[in-house]
């Protein structure tokens, strides 16, 4: 099969740059490439793992023992308000895109890497925005069925940082193509604190761009933009998700500190909170770590490779963290990364 490889490490696949090697790699540009990709493996009763951007990934030190399957479709295309994208595209260029336009219902997803397949999985959200609000539908390749599928928005079940993508019906689907629906002369997302307190006392409202341009440099300042050279570009972004909490369980956390905890809007009768406050509160600060797995020292919500750092090395340190804040708090925290390739669970 044409562009199929053989022990490709997967370390230059992720922003982690850490992962052995995938006993098979195929970069599949078009459908058809993708299905001869899942005959291949049928055939040979191997497991897949579809890739995307690699920058919510961590692959374990050993591999993967079967096929991986990089979505590399491309295109994008138009209808008045509406967009789109193929799963091979790269999100911050899709965002740049709407922005261009003046099509709000993004600018607050700048600066994510990875591409627009990844989008609908994991309910990408950032700053007050989240797919779900922007997303209208998904074409995909429904494994089970064998047949390729639209799914409505409401198919898709969206909540915090899941879908059914990533929770009931994992493995099932592969995202082939997504439509997102904007909004026209919409003034833009300021729900944020850190983007509110930019704008504040400005003699003019902010534009898509400037709140484009303000998401990126507040992104940059935490680490959580890839910029060549920067020491801490090594990462999967937030290792951990913000915990969503009932809200006696976050009476009980306000009244084991003086100062008062992070709150966020979430679902009725829930509160979501800061991992990185909690991280913080626990004991571990900016540029915590000895080795060559730390956090960063931009943000305590990412873990980075400051270079030849293992897997093992970020999961040891995932774990120090995790049972400082459970310790601490009573609350356990939940990994953002897909981990691929590990024996056991996290």
């Amino acid at each position: 099969m044409n562009g199929l490889q053989e022990n490709l490490p997967l370390s230059q696949w992720t922003t982690f740059g850490v992962g052995g090697p995938a006993r098979y790699f195929l970069n599949a540009t078009s459908e058809q490439e993708l299905l001869d990709g899942l005959d291949f493996a049928q055939t040979r009763k191997l497991p897949v793992f579809v890739l995307g951007g690699g920058s919510n990934l961590l692959v374990a030190d050993r591999g993967f023992e079967g096929l991986v399957l990089r979505i590399g479709l491309q295109g994008m295309s138009w209808n008045d308000v509406e967009l789109s994208a193929a799963a091979g595209e790269d999100w911050d260029g899709i965002v740049a895109a709407c922005v261009e336009r003046g099509l709000a219902g993004v600018e607050c997803l700048s600066g994510i890497p990875g591409l627009a397949g990844g989008t609908p999985v994991q309910n990408v959200g950032a700053y007050g925005q989240e797919i779900a609000e922007v997303l209208v539908r998904v074409r995909a390749l429904d494994r089970q069925q064998e047949a390729i599928v639209e799914l409505s928005k409401e198919q898709c079940g969206f909540a915090y940082r899941t879908s059914v993508f990533n929770t009931t019906q994992k493995s099932r689907y592969i995202v082939l193509s997504i439509v997102y629906a904007l909004k026209r002369d919409a003034a833009p997302m300021l729900k944020y604190p850190d983007l509110i307190r930019r704008f504040e006392g400005k003699p003019e409202p902010p534009t898509l761009v400037d709140v484009r341009n303000a998401v990126r440099e507040i992104r940059a300042g935490k680490g959580m933009l890839i910029v060549e050279g920067d020491p801490d570009r090594r990462s999967a972004g937030s290792f951990f998700k913000n915990p969503v909490l009932t809200g006696e369980k976050f009476s009980t956390l306000q009244s084991r500190v003086d100062s008062p905890v992070p709150r966020y809007p979430a679902d009725a009768g829930k509160v979501k909170t800061s991992a990185a406050w909690l991280i913080e509160k626990a004991g571990f600060k900016k540029g915590f770590g000895n080795g060559p797995a730390g956090i960063s020292s931009k943000h305590t919500l990412a873990l980075v490779n400051r270079g030849g750092a293992t897997a093992e090395d970020v999961l040891r340190l995932a774990r120090e963290i995790r049972r400082g804040v459970e310790d601490t708090f009573g609350i356990r925290l939940v990994p953002e990364p897909v981990l691929v390739g590990f024996d056991e669970e996290f």
